[in-house]
């Protein structure tokens, strides 16, 4: 077996109920919960009862999907599950960041809502949505984005690259895949995210950041931003993080050099199963496994060799 990548899942996979057996079932995830949940008031409740409107409102998603991510995490490694590296789509990235030590759950849990509340204030400012767009390939995308007036912001797989920008935009982009013999697919996010319309919530983290130092990561992190690991540096870590919320998502060119490493093991930690299809879609002869229930843990737990 080679090395093992814990995924940490991000906005657009959350939904009611998620997480509430693995709280019931496992301590590891209960206690994480527990703990966050004196930081906001309402947040377990939030995951399990809130609405599917609810749970899209950014400063909503953003913490629950940390919290279910970072305690999924927690009771892989409570069950002896040893990451040889994280990675994290998006917001998940905040997760990963917090997991590998870089931050403890309450800095990680601060972080990430302050990052809602930033990208929550940016939407307002600068409406605009989201399209997956599929079955065509990245450079087409790409100059189909450019005709729209929008960017081409998450390379997630071979044949899905996700663009963001304004209404008008993407309701262009639309006719142009529906030409193109594509298909575009609304995303299920409050803005245009990882565009040029978040560049004021980056602002703002990288204020914050600034008066909030990270620690050196204690497992190696991979960054949205450029596919590859973190930096060691802090201050460049700090850079990273920072300026992540306005840069593209460059997942496809993450997980191929995460296999070029060594990495033949893939498990999804957090709510859906969106990035163990990435993974399946994108990589040949390795194994992709989501972990939100008790019986896809189980799975997991066999398959790393740990049942």
């Amino acid at each position: 077996m080679g090395k093992v990548a814990l995924l940490f899942a991000g906005q657009g996979a959350q939904h009611p109920g998620m997480g509430q057996e693995l709280y019931a079932s496992e301590p590891a995830v209960k206690e994480t919960f527990d703990a966050l949940e004196q930081s906001m008031p309402g947040l377990t409740k939030l995951c399990f009862e809130g609405t599917k409107e609810e749970l899209t409102r950014t400063e909503n998603t953003q913490p629950a999907v940390f919290a279910l991510d970072l305690a999924v995490a927690r009771a892989l490694a409570a069950h002896g599950v040893k990451a040889d590296a994280v990675a994290g789509f998006s917001l998940g990235e905040v997760a990963a960041l917090t997991f590998a030590a870089a931050m403890t759950d309450e800095q990680g849990f601060a972080l990430v809502r302050h990052r809602g509340d930033l990208m929550a204030k940016a939407c307002q400012e600068n409406p605009g949505g989201m399209r997956a767009v599929v079955k065509l390939d990245a450079p087409v995308v790409e100059d189909l984005a450019q005709k729209a007036g929008a960017w081409p912001v998450n390379y997630n797989s071979p044949q899905q690259t996700v663009v963001a920008g304004p209404a008008e935009a993407l309701e262009k982009l639309d006719d142009l895949v529906r030409e193109a013999k594509g298909r575009a697919l609304k995303v299920a996010v409050a803005g245009a995210f990882h565009s040029p319309f978040m560049q004021p919530a980056a602002d703002g983290l990288a204020q914050y950041l600034a008066q909030h130092p990270l620690a050196p990561a204690q497992v190696e992190v991979w960054a949205n931003m450029t596919g590859e690991p973190y930096p060691t540096d802090t201050a460049q870590m700090a850079e990273v993080l920072a300026t992540q919320p306005a840069h593209a998502v460059r997942w496809t060119h993450t997980l191929e050099g995460m296999k070029a490493q060594g990495f033949d093991t893939f498990v999804e930690v957090g709510p859906g199963k969106t990035l163990t299809k990435l993974v399946q879609r994108t990589l040949d002869g390795v194994t992709a496994l989501a972990c939100e229930t008790p019986e896809q843990l189980s799975a997991v737990l066999e398959a790393v060799g740990k049942e």
